[in-house]
């Protein structure tokens, strides 16, 4: 193994890393808040509003990530009142792209993980909640939204887990991600083993953070 070819490598594969917790960062905070009104909406009684929210699911959890990523890189592109609309700054790069495939498609899969924690609430609670007269955003925050939570914990690590091995794919579409940075650095160097494995190595800091992350939670959530 090449040591001084892995020391020189080592600052562009960090900044690819950065990238990567960029990328997963913004796309789990903003996948979570959009799997909010996902759920809600799978659980409305209204058949259009869950007839949408579900076409939505099945749409995104049946595609393959790579597929809506190339989709929403290339393909919006082909239009032309995108090209000429406010949004064409942002479509047409490619960080921002991955950001919004990589939102939308953990915001289908966190979706139906949190429908499935809501549901789990025991309804005894619920109905002894509005016995009491709490209001039904009072009946959320207080009751529903803590326990679903603390509920879902172990199955949302796992979707955090497979966003940052998804954040991956963005090299497809010229993004410098972690990588992308080893590949392109593999290419020059011909050293493939070395930098995959460095950034392999990297992978794994990544997944041992969040795995420790969602076991410290699930502890503190134990106690209550």
């Amino acid at each position: 193994m090449n040591i001084d070819m892995i020391l020189s490598a080592l600052p562009a594969l960090l900044s690819g890393a950065w990238v990567t917790v960029q990328l997963v960062v913004l796309s789990l905070a903003l996948g979570f808040v959009l799997a909010l009104f996902v759920a809600f909406g799978r659980l409305s009684s209204n058949r259009v509003i869950s007839g949408v929210t579900g076409g939505y699911v099945f749409l995104f959890r049946s595609t393959p990530l790579l597929v809506q990523i190339f989709l929403i890189y290339y393909g919006l592109g082909q239009f032309a009142g995108i090209r000429e609309s406010f949004l064409w700054p942002v479509l047409r790069e490619a960080y921002w792209c991955a950001i919004i495939a990589l939102t939308l498609n953990t915001a289908a899969y966190t979706g139906e993980i949190l429908r499935g924690g809501i549901q789990a609430v025991p309804f005894g609670q619920i109905e002894a909640a509005r016995a009491l007269g709490m209001s039904r955003p009072m009946l959320y925050r207080r009751i529903v939204l803590p326990q679903a939570l603390r509920t879902i914990l172990p199955a949302y690590g796992n979707e955090m887990i497979q966003m940052v091995q998804a954040t991956s794919l963005a090299s497809a579409i010229t993004l410098v991600e972690l990588t992308g940075a080893a590949r392109t650095i593999a290419s020059r160097s011909f050293q493939p083993v070395e930098m995959f494995i460095i950034a392999g190595a990297i992978y794994l800091v990544m997944t041992f953070a969040i795995t420790q992350g969602v076991r410290w939670a699930e502890r503190r959530t134990a106690a209550g």
